[in-house]
């Protein structure tokens, strides 16, 4: 191979690495990223309210019945959420 071939190889290679690189770290804030433990969000979680509970829900599901908060604890068991009065 003669020189030119060489650098042409040489400059291939290195676009290869640089569109790598690139595709790695696309989205990524920095090569480094230390996360909080905790975070602050500024959106509201909207929770349905009623006035009489569902008889079925989900597990994972939040709902308001009456003022009282409520988590589906079981499929279709719902119960209130810490002590509340």
């Amino acid at each position: 191979m003669d020189n030119i071939n060489l650098q042409l190889e040489i400059d291939k290679l290195k676009s290869d690495i640089k569109a790598l690189n690139d595709e790695v770290y696309r989205n990524n804030f920095s090569a480094h990223q230390d996360f909080n433990k905790s975070s602050n969000f500024s959106t509201k979680l909207k929770i349905p309210s009623y006035s009489v509970a569902p008889t079925t829900c989900e597990v994972g599901e939040i709902i308001e019945v009456s003022g009282v908060m409520k988590i589906c604890s079981a499929t279709n068991t719902c119960t209130t959420v810490g002590t509340q009065t």
